[in-house]
């Protein structure tokens, strides 16, 4: 029963869609999979529908997954904490006169293997975003021992947050399952064609001489994710068991 957590070089990285398309991989290939969301800001809440009040990358993650919103997600064992303020976790927390409990996620991530061979946890920003007041992400994650997969992608700046990200992860024990470039950037008006290339051939490389046992993969290029399958090699499940 395996735990990989998704965590990002920073906020609005891509993190959603690449865990709904590795679990839509992991499908495709036999796996019994589920995601879950360590904590949701920025949700709409409506007391009058529970429905409205799950996270809404849960539900991204099940449209990508070409499933119906689950049980788990109904009762939002996949996503405890939802809150409406747009901002880190322990601030939204506080907005909302609300005390986040992490030990109700991890609670809900052992119910969640009870019942599925992998899970993917993805987190909020970056592995630097402050759950509570005392409880960095980073913390979290290390106290459970999590394997991660970071992604990143072709934007200025994404050389430098990508290395300071495995150096933390690197610094607390834990190991890099796996960096995923996010191509989606690539064309926007934020994102250098020529910077990008030369991200993609630098982290590679770098990968490589540190990071050996590091996969590579890559979100496919195109404008509808719904319609695509990413491709992950056997060796990444194997390495999952």
């Amino acid at each position: 029963m395996s735990v990989l957590f998704v965590s990002g070089i920073d906020t609005d990285i891509g993190k959603t869609y690449a865990t709904g398309m590795i679990a839509k991989a992991l499908m495709q290939q036999g796996i019994k999979v589920i995601t879950q969301k360590l904590v949701q800001t920025g949700v709409a809440i409506n007391l009058d529908n529970g429905d409205m009040n799950i996270a809404d990358d849960i539900i991204i993650h099940r449209q990508l997954m070409n499933l119906p919103l689950q049980p788990c997600d109904l009762d939002f064992t996949t996503c405890p904490y939802r809150y409406e303020k747009p901002a880190s976790p322990h601030l939204s927390a506080a907005l909302a006169k609300d005390i986040l409990n992490p030990n109700l996620i991890t609670d809900a991530t052992k119910a969640l293997q009870a019942d599925y061979e992998v899970v993917l946890l993805e987190g909020a920003g970056g592995l630097m975003v402050p759950i509570t007041e005392q409880l960095l992400t980073l913390d979290y994650i290390a106290d459970k021992g999590y394997p991660v997969i970071l992604v990143t992608s072709g934007r200025l700046g994404s050389i430098n947050h990508t290395l300071l990200s495995l150096q933390a992860i690197k610094a607390r024990g834990l190991s890099v399952h796996s960096v995923i470039y996010n191509h989606i950037h690539d064309d926007s008006d934020n994102t250098d064609a020529e910077i990008a290339a030369s991200t993609i051939e630098f982290l590679q490389h770098y990968l490589k001489q540190h990071y050996q046992d590091t996969y590579w993969l890559q979100l496919p290029i195109q404008d509808d994710l719904h319609q695509v399958a990413m491709s992950v090699p056997n060796t990444f499940i194997d390495k999952l068991k």
